[in-house]
């Protein structure tokens, strides 16, 4: 229930009174009480609604409001529930950790966005309320999104302004995509370790998940045509620049090779193109999807990550029938991104600011990366890098043989870090202990004491 600060005190003040009243005994009547707490009527009345909905009163029109006693409120039984709605779907552990910023006393070490600082505060203060007192802000855009908007996010994947849908943020971007580019009970293959989010939108799409190793250079590409034999998989999950979590960038030549396998099996490939603009030692490698003129590549890409998270819009870059089938089920959930966050994202991608950001944000995850990766080095001598990123915002760490990453991760946890437990990057079990660490979200002085506590706890 909406109630204001005045009314709440109100309400926990009364329900401390009706402790010492029997039951039916009647409450001063609103003036009364109006005059006795110097508020409004309205707040008054605010307050013994409140008390009425948690069962401590009863208000009967005409004749007042009665306690009713310390009566024992019956526990609720949702028992029934459970079989009404058959196996879960969605793994909640692995959900509850997506996205969990924890508080402001937590240093960010695990968090998949950019800290405030990198994000291009000034600019999109300016250009939102500038964007806000444009009148077609308030008018309703295309349910694939307003026109210029799709031109600009059409042209880096070389992609006709018709084959992009504008989304609310990558996440919605995933689901779409797996829920509609394949049936329920079917198989969608994943490189393995995968991105969280892409394992939870197969699973709420109803999905089985196929896992593919990976190594430095990418998926493996005889395992994954050995898979896609196997299962018949008519969709492959990849994130082909910077993976979350290993910052892996799949090789030029495995490129074309996964693209052929697509091809020959009649398959979609799902790219999660997430990082593009969070490139540091280099320029990102072209999009699968301008290499894919028959479709087969269906490319989900964000604005939430270089920009805000508050900036909830990504776009999908489909050809085809599966486009429209696309654009067709954004119609079935919501009818379009609101207005002004595709004004705001216009905007600040066609002015100067967008690339002096973009520059400025590279420059700063180099430096953080850095950091990070010297802290550490220095600091955890038992731990491994398996591969120094060279873009996007997560640095992987596989711990010593036999840790077990819940108690690092509640541990760290505990001691003012927030830490990503390896585990929740694999679809099955993971084959060794790792923990992913990330490197956009928390400044130079927080990156090395986070790293410090960490140790500290190893030594314990």
């Amino acid at each position: 229930m909406i109630q204001n600060n005045r009314s709440a005190e109100i309400a926990a003040a009364l329900s401390a009174r009706l402790l010492e009243m029997s039951a039916g005994t009647k409450l001063p009547g609103v003036r009364e009480l109006a005059a006795e707490f110097r508020a409004s009527p309205a707040t008054i009345s605010a307050a013994l609604a409140e008390l009425t909905a948690l069962g401590k009163v009863r208000a009967e029109p005409g004749r007042g409001t009665f306690a009713l006693g310390r009566q024992r409120v019956p526990e609720p039984d949702f028992a029934w529930q459970s079989q009404a709605l058959g196996p879960v779907r969605v793994d909640p552990d692995r959900a509850s950790r997506l996205g969990n910023y924890g508080s402001p006393h937590l240093i960010p070490l695990s968090w998949g966005y950019l800290a405030p600082e990198l994000q291009p505060g000034p600019e999109l203060h300016r250009i939102g309320a500038r964007a806000a007192k444009s009148p077609r802000t308030w008018a309703m855009t295309p349910p694939a999104g307003s026109v210029e908007l799709r031109r600009v996010l059409a042209a880096e994947y070389r992609a006709d302004p018709s084959e992009v849908l504008v989304v609310a943020g990558g996440q919605q971007g995933l689901v779409y995509a797996m829920r509609t580019l394949a049936e329920p009970g079917s198989t969608v293959i994943t490189e393995s370790p995968s991105y969280p989010g892409a394992i939870l939108a197969a699973q709420s799409a109803g999905l089985r998940i196929a896992a593919v190793p990976s190594d430095d250079h990418g998926i493996l590409v005889d395992q994954l045509a050995a898979e896609l034999e196997r299962t018949r998989a008519r969709v492959i999950y990849l994130q082909p620049s910077y993976a979350n979590p290993t910052g892996v960038v799949l090789s030029a030549e495995r490129r074309r090779a996964v693209v052929a396998l697509a091809v020959a099996h009649g398959a979609f490939i799902i790219e999660d193109d997430w990082a593009r603009q969070l490139s540091i030692d280099e320029p990102a490698p072209a999009p699968l999807f301008a290499s894919a003129p028959d479709g087969h590549v269906v490319s989900v890409m964000t604005l939430s990550k270089p920009i805000s998270p508050g900036l909830r819009l990504g776009a999908i870059i489909a050809r085809g029938p599966a486009g429209e089938r696309l654009r067709a089920a954004r119609v079935a959930d919501d009818l379009c991104v609101a207005p002004v966050l595709q004004e705001t994202a216009l905007e600040l991608l066609t002015s100067g600011a967008w690339q002096r950001h973009l520059k400025r944000v590279r420059s700063e995850l180099a430096v953080r990366r850095d950091v990070l990766v010297e802290a550490v080095t220095s600091s955890l001598p038992a731990a491994r890098i398996p591969m120094i990123p060279r873009g996007g915002l997560h640095l992987w760490l596989r711990l010593p043989h036999g840790t077990d990453t819940r108690e690092v991760v509640t541990a760290a946890h505990a001691a003012g870090v927030l830490v990503g437990d390896g585990r929740h990057f694999y679809a099955d079990e993971p084959p060794a202990p790792y923990v992913r660490l990330s490197f956009g979200a928390a400044a130079e002085p927080e990156l090395r004491e986070g790293v410090r506590r960490l140790a500290s706890l190893q030594q314990r």
